[in-house]
């Protein structure tokens, strides 16, 4: 009960800010030619404005694009995709505005830049406790929640196809994970900046080989998928249930509105602030447009309603249809992406968590990091052998808990500091 009301709140104020700000910035979700210009930029910098995209990527591509879709299509509909798709629209502006925020009030830390709604909320709305409820939450989602999800979601696609021990999995993601996690964070940034586009490709083109093999299918597809978005006869299991699943799914793949897109802007020097907004819509686009869309399309081309399951992870229905498409190579492709997809945003949201630590403690100790990093650890190994339900259960709790925060922090912001 309370988890609706903090998303029907969450939910109110993100497409109020979404339509807000696309009347004050007139439409800066369709202004295409300037997002590619943004892309190229002669500025020198230590992170490029494209490494930022690459962090923000990380963390929006993880699990929640296979698994997260297959789950919303499950238990909502095939109209889902179609509120999913308005709601990029809708909420993009979101993302240009925090991120604008982000590198605006960005701070020096250890000589690398670190920003976000912790920052922008602290000294552009003075507000300290806010400021800091907002940095533990990212901690408590981040490092608690999403990186259990990933790791559980790769145990859970190993175990189904090969029956290998989850606690054996779990020993081996940890020790991969604590490989990358120990490094730097420059090092961090520059191994998702190379990660992210090897695994989108081979996502993307095998998508699209499915796709394209079952092309004739795809009007109907579509059909089906407007025709679910607009059932007015069966209101609340088809319209209503769509519009809700699709713009919390929405939410959860893309985060426009989150404010963690500013997390990531802020780590570039880069002075064209406004480059920062665009390239971050860029990422909306590229996440729910691009894969998500291609993840449903694998999954809405296959029988997966003939599927009946319990305490689903939502990884099961994808291996489902993978299979169906591609045999046992589906198998193997789909523990690829997962393990991909789920390792960069692992990577990407210890960051966010290590960020947010810093801001709440002013004199970060080598050994509080080390023991973030320790417990980050622990966390992966204990998430690869749990129940997924209660995670994403708290997920959505508190990333709606963010956006409420987040909006109210750049709505207000906005009219005090204009853009």
């Amino acid at each position: 009960m309370l988890n609706k009301i903090v998303w029907a709140i969450a939910t109110s104020m993100l497409l109020f800010s979404g339509f807000y700000f696309t009347c004050k910035l007139k439409a800066v979700q369709f202004n295409f030619k300037r997002m590619i210009k943004s892309l190229k930029t002669s500025e020198r910098t230590t992170i490029s404005p494209l490494q930022t995209l690459m962090l923000s990527s990380a963390a929006k591509i993880g699990v929640g694009s296979i698994a997260g879709i297959a789950l919303a299509l499950y238990l909502g509909n095939e109209g889902t995709i179609f509120w999913l798709w308005v709601t990029s629209l809708i909420l993009a502006p979101n993302a240009f505005v925090e991120s604008l925020f982000g590198a605006k009030y960005k701070k020096k830390d250890n000589g690398i830049y670190t920003g976000g709604p912790s920052y922008y909320i602290k000294e552009g709305l003075n507000n300290k406790k806010l400021s800091s409820i907002y940095a533990l939450l990212i901690i408590v989602v981040y490092i608690f929640c999403f990186s259990s999800i990933q790791t559980n979601t790769i145990a859970n696609s190993i175990f189904h196809s090969y029956q290998i021990n989850k606690g054996m999995i779990a020993v081996i993601i940890v020790i991969l994970s604590g490989i990358i996690i120990f490094k730097n964070i420059q090092d961090l940034i520059k191994i998702i900046s190379s990660f992210v586009p090897f695994m989108c490709l081979i996502y993307i083109t095998i998508g699209m080989y499915i796709i394209l093999h079952n092309i004739d299918q795809i009007p109907m597809i579509l059909e089906k998928i407007l025709k679910e978005a607009f059932n007015f006869e069966s209101f609340t299991t088809g319209f209503l249930s769509s519009l809700i699943i699709g713009i919390q799914r929405g939410i959860f793949s893309n985060e426009a509105g989150l404010g963690t897109g500013a997390i990531a802007s802020a780590t570039s020097d880069t002075r064209n602030y406004k480059n920062q907004g665009y390239i971050q819509i860029i990422g909306i686009y590229f996440t729910s447009l691009v894969i998500c869309t291609i993840s449903a399309f694998i999954i809405l081309l296959s029988p997966y309603k003939t599927l009946n399951l319990k305490n689903i992870n939502g990884i099961e229905i994808s291996l489902f249809a993978l299979k169906y498409h591609l045999g046992s190579f589906g198998e193997l492709f789909l523990i690829l992406s997962i393990v991909l997809f789920a390792f960069s945003t692992i990577i990407a949201g210890y960051y966010y968590g290590e960020s947010s630590l810093r801001f709440v403690s002013k004199k970060i100790s080598k050994t509080k990091i080390f023991l973030l990093k320790t417990i980050t650890l622990i966390i992966l190994f204990v998430g690869a052998i749990t129940k997924p339900g209660p995670l994403w259960k708290i997920s959505d709790f508190i990333i709606g808990l963010l956006a409420i925060i987040n909006i109210y922090s750049i709505l207000k912001l906005y009219n005090k500091d204009k853009l």
